[in-house]
């Protein structure tokens, strides 16, 4: 793709409107391959994925698909500029036509290592014109437990099969024994070539869709259309920042523990508006830690875009709305991991607590746009083992919603799915078909929001027994310290609570919201009730017959209510 600085060609709103709806079209319809075609539930129900267009000179994004995973927006951006760096440099083999690359590597523009990565260039006339690139969540790569979310791992090796950038794919066909030393470091790989034809054929799709769009339009017009949307959206994101009074607001969020070393981390952020700038900066915050909660500096990055990116919906998707901001201050935290520290629960956990820093930093500049903290966990649960009565080995992995928080004109969203993403519980229905389990209870964490004039939404309340066979649990959550932060004078949430039910009897993880390799038989139960959302407002403000319907409705009991709220209903 030529420059984008180099750009001349004009072009009106109309057509700029068309090609922009065009390369999201292109970027919709790989996230709906991939979902679709895929095996695991993770993917094909869940949609823990994401696929996006990228720059041939550096990485940047062009565009991404509005089904993705949210958090991928920056990450996906970093690796594939590792991708270009790597080939330039030599480390890695040149690209071919019809070639596709995978890397996990998390220190490499990546995640934790099941978020696997494909990138694929994308030719005209012969020069490569820009990058298509996705991301899928394998239910496992290795390492110490089933599902990969080793909860007490203390090096990256014990997570799982780490990859650089190299050719799954060589002129379009599988390369074999690449394949066979991955099959032979995963577990129930036999399941993964299911996922891994899913993401090739996501790439090829949107291969098909943008040269339709570039035979329709012209390479140059399109050209200009990039260039044009990425300005356009660097001028969208300053008008957004102009909101924001100058000065500085500080906030931090907690984690509650690594997984390891039994104490809080803590994320200390101080957002500073200076003219068209915004920018984070996270000194302060605790040091690398031992545990897997480290986050590399491509997921800390962005956790502040995704964060933004809630706030401010209607910027567009490109890296113009990247470019008035500055992140700085997390060298030498526990937000910029390096090899060999461990990072599992980088984009699944850390991440939220980045973003829920933002919106509590923020929600004092901007009250009016900005909620609440959200439940801010993916509710990481892996179970992996034997099945006696289908005679193979399972790995299931679950996740689940939270309440969002209240903000200044309603209530938070009652079992949203993460700050992160637009992943989603898979159908209950599902998972006892694939996995021997029985879903006892899946129900509102009610009385789990958090108190204010808008309160903050409910959790999830589920119920998991293992029917058959033996198995393995593992854990990586958060906010089983401390809930979802209130905003201008609301509540916290309620905290993240895990409960295992083996031989009758109740066992809680000394970490809370952490813990691997938990022993399962026939009848043991696990039972995980996610954070409602922080609440909005003074207490004392909200609508009495809201709260009467809240009762009415058993959100709260009547004692409930008469302690959070100091009105009578």
């Amino acid at each position: 793709m030529p420059e984008t600085g180099s750009n001349t060609t004009k072009i009106d709103p109309i057509t700029l409107a068309v090609i922009q709806a065009g390369l999201q079209q292109c970027c919709d319809e790989m996230d709906l391959t991939f979902s679709r075609a895929a095996f695991s539930p993770v993917i094909a129900e869940a949609d823990d994925r994401s696929d996006g267009i990228y720059s041939a000179a550096d990485g940047s994004l062009i565009a991404q698909g509005a089904k993705g995973l949210p958090v991928f927006v920056g990450t996906m951006q970093f690796s594939t500029r590792h991708i270009i760096t790597r080939i330039a440099s030599g480390e890695t083999l040149p690209p071919e036509p019809g070639d596709i690359y995978i890397v996990n590597d998390p220190y490499l523009g990546g995640t934790h290592l099941m978020d696997v990565r494909f990138a694929m260039p994308f030719y005209r006339d012969g020069q490569i014109y820009c990058w298509l690139s996705n991301t899928g969540h394998w239910p496992d790569t290795g390492g110490a437990v089933p599902g990969g979310f080793s909860a007490s791992a203390t090096a990256a090796e014990q997570e799982g099969l780490r990859l650089p950038p190299i050719k799954l794919f060589k002129k379009g066909v599988l390369d074999t024994e690449i394949w066979q030393v991955i099959c032979s470091n995963i577990r129930v790989s036999e399941q993964r070539i299911g996922d891994v034809q899913a993401q090739a054929s996501a790439l090829l799709v949107g291969a098909d869709r943008l040269t339709e769009l570039l035979n329709r339009y012209s390479d140059a017009t399109v050209t200009a259309a990039i260039a044009e949307i990425r300005t356009l959206a660097a001028a969208q994101m300053r008008t957004k920042i102009a909101l924001i009074p100058e000065g500085s607001y500080s906030a931090r969020a907690f984690i509650d523990s690594d997984g390891v070393v039994n104490e809080p981390l803590t994320i200390a952020l101080k957002v500073t508006r200076h003219g068209e700038k915004l920018s984070f900066d996270f000194t302060g915050s605790s040091p690398p830690c031992a545990g897997p909660m480290n986050s590399v500096q491509a997921t800390t990055f962005s956790s502040v875009y995704l964060a933004l990116r809630h706030i401010f919906p209607d910027v567009p998707l490109s890296a113009g709305a990247f470019e008035p901001l500055t992140i700085i201050g997390h060298e030498g935290t526990f937000l910029d991991a390096h090899y060999p520290r461990p990072v599992s629960g980088c984009a699944a956990e850390v991440s939220q607590r980045i973003a829920e820093a933002v919106f509590a930093a923020l929600v004092q500049a901007i009250p009016q746009h900005v909620t609440a903290a959200p439940a801010g966990t993916s509710g990481n649960f892996g179970l992996g083992g034997h099945d006696p009565e289908k005679g193979r080995d399972f790995v299931m992995y679950q996740i689940s919603g939270g309440g969002y928080g209240g903000n200044a004109y309603h209530d938070g969203l009652s079992n949203g799915c993460s700050t992160i993403g637009i992943s989603k519980a898979p159908p209950v229905e599902i998972m006892e078909q694939n996995f021997p389990v029985l879903y006892r209870r899946y129900a509102l964490h009610e009385g789990s929001g958090g108190a204010g004039e808008h309160r903050g939404g409910f959790g999830l309340d589920y119920e998991i027994e293992l029917l058959r066979g033996t198995a393995r649990a593992s854990f990586v959550m958060d906010h089983g310290r401390t809930g979802p932060q209130g905003a201008m004078g609301g509540k916290d949430g309620a905290v993240n609570s895990v409960e295992i039910t083996r031989n009758g009897e109740v066992f809680i993880p000394p970490h809370l919201s952490k813990a691997q390799d938990i022993a399962l038989g026939p009848g043991d139960r696990v039972r995980v009730r996610t954070p409602g959302g922080g609440g909005y407002g003074d207490p004392a403000k909200r609508d009495p017959a809201l709260i009467e319907e809240d009762i009415r409705l058993g959100r709260y009991t009547p004692e409930q209510a008469a302690n959070l709220f100091p009105v009578k209903p």
